[in-house]
C-alpha cells in the first residue's frame, strides 16, 4: 500500500493528535533509548525527543519516512517492517500508536520488540481493538456485494484484537502484561460528509483498487448515507473507533 504522507497530516491528523496521551503511558525519561514503530509522519517521535529520549522512528512506507525526515530533520528516522525488524543496540521501551493492526507478521513484531529491549524494558501501544470501525467495514463490504464486487468484500487488511486474546499472545512471547485498556474513543471525521470517503481513500485504498471510478465514487456515496444515522451528529461526523491500549514489560 502506498499512503499519501501529505493527505494523512492534513486530513487524519487526529492519529497521531489522539496519540499524544499514549505518550503519557510511555513516561519517558530523559536519556532513555526509543524505538517508535509506525512513526508515519513523525510527530509524535518528535514528542518523545522533546521529552530528552534518545529516539528512531521507523515506518513500512517509504513515503512516510520521506515526510518525517521533512518534517523533523533532527529525528533519526529509517524505513523498516515492523514484523521483522533489526536494530544496532537495546531499547529502554518501544513505543507505538495506530501502527500495530496494520502488522501482518504479529508474531514476528513482538519477537522483534522483545529481542530489542532491555531486560526490564516496557512495550507501550495504542492500537485498533476489538469492534474497531465496525459499523464502517460493514458498510463498505456490503455495498461492495451489492455491486457485485464479492472478492473484494472478502479482504480483512487490519488485525482487531480483544484484551484477552492480545495479552495472551504478548505473554507467550515473553511479556509481563502490566496494563491494558480496550475502550471506545468516537473520533472526529474531518470535511462534513466527504469525511468518511477521504477516511477510506486514506486507509481503505485497498478496498476499491481497481474498481472504476463510475462506481467507486457511486459506492462512497452509498457508504456515506449507510453511516449517516450513526456517524453524523449536528454537522459533525464520527467514526466508530474502539482502541486497545497496553504496557507490556520484558521480562527480567
Amino acid at each position: 500500500m502506498n499512503w499519501n504522507a501529505d493527505l494523512y497530516d492534513q486530513k487524519h491528523a487526529f492519529v497521531f493528535q489522539f496519540g499524544e496521551n499514549v505518550l503519557e503511558l510511555l513516561d519517558v525519561k530523559p536519556g532513555e533509548r526509543i524505538h517508535d514503530v509506525g512513526c508515519g509522519t513523525g510527530y509524535l517521535t518528535q514528542q518523545i525527543k522533546n521529552q530528552g529520549a534518545e529516539v528512531v522512528g521507523t515506518d513500512y512506507s517509504p513515503e512516510m519516512i520521506a515526510q518525517a525526515r521533512k518534517n523533523y530533520p533532527d529525528v533519526q528516522f529509517e524505513v523498516a517492517d515492523a514484523g521483522d525488524f533489526q536494530l544496532e543496540g537495546e531499547f529502554d521501551a518501544v513505543f507505538s500508536n495506530a501502527a500495530l493492526h496494520w502488522v501482518k507478521n504479529q508474531d514476528g513484531m513482538m519477537q522483534s520488540v522483545f529481542n530489542s529491549l532491555k531486560p526490564g524494558g516496557r512495550f507501550v501501544a495504542e492500537m485498533g481493538g476489538k469492534g474497531n470501525v465496525q459499523k464502517l467495514i460493514k458498510a463498505t463490504k456490503d455495498t461492495l456485494k451489492k455491486y457485485g464486487y464479492h472478492e473484494k468484500a472478502e479482504i480483512n487488511q487490519w488485525y482487531f484484537p480483544s484484551t484477552g486474546e492480545y495479552a495472551s499472545w504478548l505473554e507467550s512471547h515473553g511479556f509481563r502484561v502490566v496494563f491494558a485498556s480496550h475502550f471506545d474513543r468516537k473520533t472526529p471525521l474531518q470535511d462534513g460528509d466527504q469525511g468518511v470517503s477521504k477516511w477510506i481513500e486514506m486507509f481503505g485504498a485497498i478496498y476499491f483498487e481497481g474498481v472504476p471510478g463510475q462506481d467507486k465514487q457511486q459506492m462512497l456515496a452509498e457508504i456515506t448515507e449507510i453511516l449517516r444515522p450513526d456517524y453524523e451528529e449536528n454537522g459533525q461526523w464520527y467514526a466508530d473507533y474502539k482502541r486497545l491500549r497496553f504496557i507490556a514489560v520484558k521480562e527480567i
